[in-house]
């Protein structure tokens, strides 16, 4: 099976401008294409897993990528998905963020001469003259055609500043800018970018005449991987000291029965024939696929050592070993301390098992915590630090673990 029709067997395409061309190039290894990232946080998160591993299946066929670090279009902020504004951050922290998405993205993609490139768009559009722009982009543009575009459609009730709405705009000529400078021919992106980057192409057709060989695809996902890499109000982060390797184990691990096998056909490099023996899997063999899932992805991001490490300390958990030596562990200090005690709601929050106290209260309340295997019910259920000078261990629902030790 040649590359393209993989990729639609994995369930990996929505949306594509001219599928013969596209075809033609990825399958022979011609494609020089690019996928943005915008620096909104200092680690990549378990939802950009989709475009990560484009890239490297991409770039294992002999197509070059190009990494887009958004350190221009993160000071504007997308509006696609959104209902409020995005935060503003400073350019010192967007030069952070970029810097900490290079070396994660070193662990999918080979750069180097002749291999993939990392280019940031801050190098172009922050010195662009506003006037310069407006006649060199903005006349290609149509107010009426944008408002109709859903990802800003659904921004008009609450309220869309000027400021966002020159996202398109930013994002079209960076594969403008990208086709000209480095001989970018195509653009990768998620669902609810279609709008965006469709006006990509049509500003290099219009620019530099109908017959420019730039094509669009768009994946099953949104561009920050629909639900994927959040639970429980947290992101669940690739590096290893936002999201330890056994919680990323244990989010692949609880994936719902009914998402295990999309994931696996997605995400890891099983082969497909493998995969479509799995598709017949029920009951526990269901769990079975969920830890080949996990392993595989941990494996992916934090290496086949700590993938092992992490599969060993869940299976050793749920079969009542109890290790506790690769857990996710909180060390509290004093001052995580009131009168000599620390409350549950509160260890819940430090450790973020939940994001706030009232979410904190609402687990204990449906029973769904447990400290060394006793259910809590009450919310003042405190802990002296004496109590925990050889740790705890706090159970979250059926299967999230976390250790607690007083310094």
């Amino acid at each position: 099976m040649k590359l393209y029709d993989e990729l639609v067997a994995r369930g990996l395409i929505a949306q594509v401008t001219n599928e013969a061309e596209i075809r033609e190039m990825i399958d022979n290894g011609k494609a020089t294409f690019y996928i943005g990232f915008d620096c909104t946080a200092d680690s990549l998160t378990a939802g950009h897993f989709m475009a990560l591993t484009l890239m490297k299946r991409l770039q294992m066929a002999g197509n070059k990528p190009i990494a887009l670090i958004g350190g221009g279009t993160t000071m504007i902020g997308d509006p696609s998905g959104r209902t409020d504004m995005r935060k503003m951050l400073t350019k010192e922290d967007i030069d952070h963020n970029a810097e900490c998405f290079r070396l994660q993205m070193e662990r999918f993609i080979e750069f180097g001469e002749g291999k993939a490139q990392m280019v940031n768009n801050a190098d172009w559009l922050l010195n662009m003259n506003y006037v310069e722009l407006l006649r060199e982009v903005g006349a290609c543009f149509s107010v009426n055609n944008m408002l109709r575009a859903e990802c800003y459609k659904q921004r008009m009730e609450k309220g869309l500043s000027f400021l966002e709405f020159n996202y398109m705009i930013m994002q079209s000529y960076d594969f403008y800018h990208l086709y000209k400078e480095y001989d970018c021919n195509m653009q990768f992106g998620g669902n609810d970018q279609w709008s965006n980057m469709l006006g990509g192409t049509e500003l290099i057709r219009k620019k530099l005449g109908k017959d420019a060989h730039c094509m669009t695809i768009t994946l099953l996902t949104d561009s920050q991987g629909n639900k994927m890499g959040k639970t429980a109000g947290n992101a669940v982060w690739l590096d290893p000291n936002k999201t330890s390797p056994f919680d990323f184990y244990q989010y692949w691990r609880n994936v719902a029965d009914a998402d295990v096998m999309k994931c696996i056909r997605m995400l890891t490099f099983l082969p497909l024939e493998q995969i479509e023996e799995m598709d017949s899997w029920k009951d526990a063999k269901i769990n079975e696929a969920k830890e080949i899932l996990a392993f595989e992805l941990t494996k992916l991001v934090h290496g086949e050592a700590e993938a092992e490490k992490a599969q060993n300390s869940a299976k050793q958990l749920f079969t009542g070993g109890g290790s506790t030596e690769n857990m996710p562990t909180t060390e509290l200090e004093d001052a995580n301390f009131t009168d000599g005690k620390i409350s549950v709601i509160d260890m819940l929050c430090v450790s973020k098992l939940a994001p706030s106290r009232g979410e904190a209260r609402r687990l204990i309340q449906q029973g769904g915590v447990l400290v060394n295997d006793v259910k809590v019910e009450a919310f003042d259920t405190a802990f002296a630090k004496e109590d925990l000078a050889d740790g705890v261990i706090v159970k979250k629902g059926k299967k999230t673990y976390h250790r607690f030790i007083a310094k």
